[in-house]
């Protein structure tokens, strides 16, 4: 069991933000284990209403008397130093903690932190890992970035020293962990709100490396040469992957795919042949997210056929092209992609199911991503055959930055493709209605609330 006395020294915790995925995952663990919990969130939610039943007490709004009841007050990075409660805790000289310094805590309390990286697929990397663990029997913890249906949730309370934990670079807060092994699936241009240059973020990436005993295990991409320079940073164990780099511990060969979409492919181990696996998620990019679990997993000595079935039964993680039904014969699918290089990978993955035209609403995500990366989203969202943009979703930030969705919609179509501006969900669903034919397929594509267009137009078929 892990060691909690780190964690017992507080009796009461409260926590401010209580409905985010992460911080409900830390509530649900801590009442696990015996802590009081309380909370308050500006909405109400499905966690919300999760984590009421399961006897935590949560406000929709302010929450002052158990605030003041508190050993500690544990704070989401999205809440203001003037917040009402951060200013009552002050006030009475309660200490607060930045949600990722309580998680790195929380971390510490397990012998084997397992902590998995990257720009892109770091969610459905943490539910492959995940499943391949709890298919062999080793019940782990497990903080992941999405609902999971494998646990009914976004975290699980184990009996192991295992905690398997999704690790995010943003603001560099996977630097208060404590992993005994990493994976990192790639390093790429993102959250340069805060980094403000590339190599900043490798940066993160390698004081993350360094971070890793030495009786450690590193597992990095192959076909990412900015992964590759993380070895060097290191004493523990390291392996590697990749798909066209074969030199590599773990590699892909006779990849097809099927009408879906979805990847069949040989996986070698240096130059002996594994296993075959047939993934039930689109895409190139998930065959790398299935070799970086492989490769992870066979190092903790899970035996194949555990990792074959747990990959097998994987039908994605909320939001990762997830499958949300039909409107006039074509499907609709919704992704949390909000990064270029996500929107291409996801673009590729529908390329390779069978369909007749594509239609993506896409939301850009944040102001400064969006200003920062404008020509890399156009030539990106070239890709689908009709292309509505709306609003951004500002997320943390106000703009400050000058830029619109027009301004997205005015490049697309100076590179050719005819893409509209609308701003109102309800617009979209109507226009989507009228003009979306038997076997087209439709993507709405965000991190932001866009998410609602696809069960608007679902429910209302």
């Amino acid at each position: 069991m892990p060691n909690l006395n780190l964690i017992k020294k507080y009796n009461r915790v409260h926590m401010i933000g209580i409905g985010g995925v992460s911080m409900s995952g830390i509530a649900e663990i801590l009442n696990n284990f015996g802590v009081i919990v309380t909370g308050s969130d500006l909405a109400d939610s499905e966690i919300v209403k999760k984590l009421q039943s399961n006897g935590i007490s949560v406000t929709i709004g302010h929450d002052f008397e158990n605030l003041a009841k508190a050993d500690i007050v544990v704070y989401s990075a999205a809440i203001n130093p003037n917040d009402p409660e951060m200013q009552k805790a002050k006030e009475l000289n309660i200490p607060t903690c930045e949600r990722c310094d309580f998680l790195g805590m929380l971390t510490k309390a397990f012998n084997d932190t397992i902590g998995i990286s990257g720009t892109h697929g770091k969610t459905t990397t943490t539910s492959l890992v995940s499943l391949c663990f709890l298919e062999a029997g080793l019940d782990p913890s497990i903080q992941v970035g999405a609902i999971l249906k494998a646990i009914d949730g976004n975290y699980k309370v184990g009996s192991s020293e295992h905690f398997i934990i999704e690790a995010c670079e943003y603001v560099e807060s996977f630097l208060k962990f404590f992993p005994k092994a990493e994976i990192i699936l790639n390093i790429d241009n993102d959250h340069l709100d805060y980094f403000k240059t590339f190599e900043n973020i490798k940066n993160a990436f390698i004081k993350y490396v360094k971070i890793i005993p030495d009786n450690g295990l590193l597992v990095v991409n192959g076909d990412d040469h900015n992964c590759l320079d993380l070895l060097q940073y290191t004493n523990a164990t390291k392996l590697t992957y990749g798909i066209t780099n074969k030199n590599t511990d773990f590699f892909a060969v006779n990849i097809v795919f099927d009408n879906n979409g979805f990847p069949a492919f040989d996986i070698y181990k240096k130059d002996k042949f594994f296993e075959r696996i047939q993934l039930k998620i689109p895409g190139m990019h998930n065959v790398l997210n299935a070799l970086a679990c492989t490769a992870l997993c066979d190092y903790y000595g899970i035996d194949k056929k555990y990792i074959k079935s747990a990959l097998e039964k994987f039908t994605g993680a909320h939001r990762r092209f997830e499958y949300k039904g039909t409107i006039n014969n074509a499907t609709v699918f919704d992704d949390y992609g909000h990064h270029p290089t996500e929107i291409i990978a996801t673009a590729k993955a529908l390329m390779n199911k069978k369909y007749n035209k594509s239609w993506v609403v896409f939301q850009p995500h944040t102001y400064s991503r969006t200003k920062t990366l404008l020509n890399d989203f156009a030539k990106a969202l070239l890709n689908f055959d009709n292309i509505i943009v709306t609003d951004i979703y500002a997320a943390r930030e106000t703009n400050r930055f000058g830029v619109s969705s027009q301004d997205l919609v005015d490049k697309i179509n100076s590179l050719g493709k005819n893409a509209i501006y609308m701003k109102d969900f309800d617009d979209i669903t109507k226009y989507l209605k009228e003009n979306v034919k038997e076997n087209d397929i439709i993507l709405t594509l965000g991190a932001g609330t866009v998410t609602q267009i696809s069960d608007e137009v679902v429910e209302e078929n």
